[in-house]
C-alpha cells in the first residue's frame, strides 16, 4: 500500500525518478525474514540497488504506452541506521520515528529487536558479506536469464511468446537460472506480478526439461503447448483465459498532454541505459559467484565452508532464523480459510473515444466515423455495392453498430471464429444465391434486402480470418473482442474485423509490466 501511495503522488507531479533511505540494517533484517520464510538465494539477495515500480492502476493513457513505471533508487543501502543518525545530527536535521516500530507485534520489528542485541561488528559485517554473495548470485542469474531471453525467445505482437528448446537447450542450464527465466517469460505473458513458487515452479521445470514438448500445460495463468507446425521444439506460451477471476477491464479518458512526462522519461532512461553501461563492464562469470547449485537451507552452510562467515555468526543467525519460523508457522496455523477477493469490473459499457485497458496487456479504443474510409469503400465496390447517390447511414438493417451503441470487451471465444467461418462463406451480391452456412432467417433477411453493411462485414471476415490463420488457436483467446449487449460480435481490433465500415476499433500489445520485471541493477 505504501508503494501504491508513493506512486500515485509521482504519477500526479511527473515524478520519475523516488530516491528512498533504505539502508544496511533493513536489508539484515529482510535477510533474516526472508531466510524464515525458506527463500531461495535469489530472494535472500534482499533489495536491490535500483528498481522499477508499475502502477496497479492506470490512471490516465499516457502511463501505459510509455510503460516506464517509477525508477527506485536506494543510496544508502551500503550505511547503517547508526550512520544514518549521525548525519542527520551532523546536518541539523530533524527525523520521524514511527512508534510501531517498538511492537513486537510486527516481524520485522521483532528480527530488528534480536539484531540489536547482537550488535558487534564482526557479526554485522560477516551477515552483510553473506548478503553480498547473494546479491551477486542474484546479478549473474539476471544476466544469463536475459541473454536466454534474447536468443531463445520471441515475443508475438498478439500477446504470446515462442520457447525455442534446441537454442535453449535445458539440459546445461542450472535448475535456479531456468526457474528464473521462466518466470520472467510467464510472468510476462499473464502479466500477474505474483512470483512463481513451489509446485507449480517443479512442475514447470519438469515440462520445459522434456523434448521434444509433447503436452500441454497449464500454470501461473499462463497456457504451454507445443507450437504448432514444430514437432515439439518450440513451445508456445499464451495467456490463459480459465482462471477463477473474471477477464479484468480499466477503462480512462485520454491524456491530452505529454509532454512534461516524456522528458520525465528521457531521465530515466539516461539513467537506466548508464546502469546498463556499467553492468555490461563487470560481467560476471559462473567463477565469481557462490550458492548457484545450493538451497537455501544450505546457503549458511556454504557460506561457512567459503569462510564468508563464522561458526559463531553461524550459529546465531540461524537461532534468529528458528524463533521467526516458528512463529511464522504458529501465526500460519491460526489463520482460517477466507474467500478469495475476486476482481470485479464496476464499468461495463464503453465510450467513443474512451480507452480500455483489457487484461493489463491490450490498449483498446475505438469510434464511430462520420465518412466511410477510403478503404472501407473499395472493399464495398469489391463486394458490387453500388453507393452512387445513396446516403450512407448506421441505420440499415444489417448494421448492428449506431450512435446509441455501447459496446462491451470480452476475450474471444470459440463461436467468435466460427461466426466469422459462417460470415465468409457468402458471395458478393451480385452472386448471391439463397442458403450458406448460417440458418437464421433474421441473418437471411438482411441478405435478400443486400444492405452495405453486411457485404463489408463479409469481406472484413475474409480478410480476418486470413490473419487468424497464422496466430495459433490457444494464442486466439486472450484477444480481445467488441460485443454489443446481446453479445453479437461487433469487431476484433487485433486483426481488424468489423461489422460496420464507419466502426473504428484498434488494439496494441502494451503489457503493463515489461518483460523482465522492469529495470534493476544490483550493483
Amino acid at each position: 500500500m505504501r508503494y501504491e501511495m508513493l506512486q500515485k503522488v509521482c504519477v500526479q507531479h511527473q515524478i520519475g525518478v523516488l530516491l528512498i533511505a533504505h539502508h544496511a540494517d533493513d536489508q539484515a533484517e529482510l535477510f533474516i525474514l526472508r531466510l524464515s520464510r525458506n527463500s531461495g538465494v535469489l530472494g535472500l539477495a534482499g533489495m536491490p540497488f535500483t528498481s522499477q515500480i508499475f502502477s496497479t492502476q492506470i490512471h490516465s493513457y499516457s502511463e501505459v504506452p510509455l510503460n516506464c513505471g517509477i525508477l527506485l533508487v536506494r543510496p544508502l543501502l551500503e550505511f547503517s541506521k547508526e550512520d544514518m543518525y549521525k548525519i542527520c545530527q551532523g546536518g541539523c536535521n530533524d527525523w520521524v520515528e514511527d512508534p510501531t516500530n517498538q511492537s513486537p507485534l510486527f516481524a520485522r520489528n521483532r528480527i530488528r529487536m534480536s539484531l540489536n542485541d547482537l550488535s558487534s561488528s564482526t557479526f554485522k559485517s560477516e551477515l552483510n558479506a553473506v548478503i553480498s554473495a547473494c546479491r551477486m548470485t542474484r546479478s549473474y542469474v539476471d544476466q544469463f536469464c536475459y541473454s536466454l531471453i534474447n536468443e531463445a525467445v520471441v515475443i508475438m505482437e498478439h500477446g504470446y511468446a515462442i520457447i525455442d528448446l534446441k537454442i535453449l537447450n535445458t539440459s546445461k542450464i542450472l535448475d535456479m537460472c531456468l526457474a528464473k527465466f521462466l518466470s520472467l517469460i510467464l510472468q510476462f505473458i499473464s502479466q500477474r506480478q505474483r512470483p512463481i513458487r513451489g509446485s507449480a515452479l517443479r512442475l514447470l521445470l519438469d515440462y520445459i526439461r522434456t523434448f521434444p514438448c509433447k503436452k500441454s500445460l497449464t500454470a501461473a495463468g499462463c497456457y504451454l503447448c507445443p507450437d504448432p507446425g514444430s514437432r515439439g521444439s518450440r513451445v508456445l506460451v499464451c495467456c490463459s483465459v480459465d482462471g477463477p477471476l473474471p477477464i479484468k477491464k480499466e477503462f480512462f479518458e485520454p491524456f491530452p498532454d505529454r509532454k512534461l512526462q516524456c522528458c520525465v522519461l528521457n531521465e530515466m532512461e539516461k539513467i537506466i541505459e548508464h546502469g546498463k553501461s556499467y553492468a555490461s563492464q563487470s560481467v560476471l562469470g559462473a567463477s565469481d559467484v557462490h550458492f548457484m547449485d545450493v538451497t537455501s537451507e544450505l546457503v549458511l552452510t556454504e557460506a561457512t565452508r567459503l569462510n564468508i562467515i563464522s561458526e559463531s555468526t553461524h550459529r546465531n543467525i540461524i537461532e534468529l532464523q528458528r524463533e521467526e519460523t516458528d512463529r511464522f508457522k504458529s501465526k500460519a496455523e491460526d489463520k482460517t480459510c477466507s474467500e478469495p477477493k475476486h476482481e470485479v469490473d464496476t464499468v461495463t459499457t464503453f465510450k467513443p473515444g474512451q480507452i480500455c485497458y483489457f487484461m493489463n496487456r491490450f490498449i483498446v479504443t475505438w469510434g464511430l466515423k462520420e465518412n466511410i474510409a477510403e478503404g472501407a469503400l473499395s472493399d464495398l465496390f469489391a463486394c458490387g455495392m453500388d453507393l452512387v447517390g445513396e446516403s450512407w447511414n448506421c441505420s440499415c438493417m444489417s448494421c448492428v453498430v449506431d450512435h446509441s451503441t455501447r459496446p462491451e470487451l470480452r476475450n474471444m471465444i470459440e463461436s467468435d471464429w466460427l461466426y466469422l467461418g459462417k460470415l465468409s462463406k457468402y458471395p458478393p451480391p451480385n452472386n448471391f444465391e439463397r442458403g450458406g452456412a448460417i440458418k437464421s432467417s433474421k441473418i437471411e433477411q438482411i441478405m435478400e434486402k443486400k444492405t452495405p453493411c453486411f457485404h463489408y462485414a463479409c469481406v472484413s471476415a475474409r480478410k480476418a480470418l486470413l490473419l487468424l490463420k497464422s496466430i495459433p488457436v490457444a494464442a486466439r483467446r486472450s484477444l480481445p473482442v467488441l460485443v454489443n449487449h446481446h453479445g453479437q460480435l461487433l469487431g476484433i481490433p487485433t486483426v481488424n474485423f468489423s461489422h460496420c465500415p464507419r466502426l473504428i476499433a484498434h488494439a496494441e500489445f502494451k503489457p503493463k509490466i515489461p518483460l523482465g520485471g522492469g529495470h534493476s541493477s544490483f550493483i
